[in-house]
């Protein structure tokens, strides 16, 4: 794409990070994201309050506050106005539990449905959390669990029980604002959310853009109950085999992984996690006080590949 200069222009796409950044003036910055796909539960309901949650964790993972929001709606023509209506509903109150104001918004006919939204938040330019900023040293930190892809494919299959499903739906209804908040209380160096390319292929954007390697400890990756054996049956998504074509070139293993453990590391997520990184004490005290946070490996200094599993 054309590239122009703009000072004002803090966080560009050159390193594929979760969201844009303008400042406005020395103290203010605008962070701007969107994010929209097709249902991945059946309620509706719940389809909408998961795409809200999604559209969000771009501006926490930047270390920003939503403010505002605008809706991308594709609904049939000919579709049942009581599910928009549920959907419009879910989407509208998961705003509103993250204190972010829904200004307007824009829809289509199609006969595919798609929802999200584009999402404006501030931050302080100084302040700014960015996958550009790993430092060899510092601990990795993950605040979720993986596995939403699999289960989700489980259940177009009829697979999935009713309780792992419980469990997915809880982790993407669940705002990267607490982590956020908690994260900020710490010399945060880098920082991005897990979505649509997998753990893999967003810890594989922020060693290149950071120009380090991440060493990720597998057996301390937490997954979704249910997930692995997903995984085992062959609940495998389009997206994840196309995470592993693109990401694989990067990563070096020092073992065998058993398959479904290297399936999920690919596995695309909606409203995952945020992956921190951050000094080792920094990283031991957010693990206490958050309650959610985990440890999963650490950056180490540019080696061969960027991503090291062990």
């Amino acid at each position: 794409m054309p590239r122009w200069a703009d000072e004002n222009v803090l966080v560009g796409f050159d390193t594929a990070d979760d969201a844009g950044v303008y400042k406005l003036t020395p103290e203010l910055a605008l962070v701007q994201t969107v994010d929209f796909f097709t249902p991945i539960v059946d309620d509706p309901y719940t389809f909408g309050a998961i795409a809200a949650a999604n559209s969000l964790s771009d501006v926490y993972a930047m270390g920003g506050r939503p403010i505002s929001a605008l809706s991308i709606l594709a609904y049939p023509a000919q579709g049942d106005l009581t599910d928009l209506e549920q959907i419009l509903k879910g989407g509208a109150e998961k705003m509103h539990e993250a204190a972010c104001s829904i200004v307007g918004g824009h829809s289509i006919a199609d006969d595919e449905i798609k929802f999200g939204y584009a999402v404006t938040g501030t931050v302080h330019p100084g302040r700014i959390k960015a996958n550009a900023s790993a430092r060899p040293g510092d601990a990795i930190v993950f605040t979720k669990r993986v596995g939403t892809g699999v289960i989700a494919t489980a259940l177009k299959r009829g697979w999935a029980a009713e309780e792992h499903v419980e469990e997915s739906i809880r982790s993407m209804l669940t705002l990267n604002r607490r982590a956020c908040e908690e994260m900020l209380r710490f010399d945060v160096h880098g920082c991005t959310d897990v979505s649509g390319f997998g753990l893999i292929g967003h810890a594989r954007e922020m060693a290149l853009a950071s120009n380090v390697t991440l060493e990720i400890d597998v057996d301390q990756v937490r997954w979704l109950p249910g997930a692995l054996d997903y995984a085992r049956r062959g609940a495998i998504a389009g997206g994840l085999n196309n995470n592993r074509e693109f990401a694989s070139c990067v990563v070096e293993s020092v073992r065998e992984l058993p398959r479904e453990t290297e399936d999920l590391l690919y596995d695309p997520q909606t409203s995952g996690g945020l992956l921190i990184t951050l000094p080792e004490t920094d990283a031991a005290a957010l693990e206490r006080s958050s309650g959610e946070a985990y440890r999963i490996g650490r950056v180490l200094a540019r080696g061969p590949k960027a991503i090291r599993l062990i």
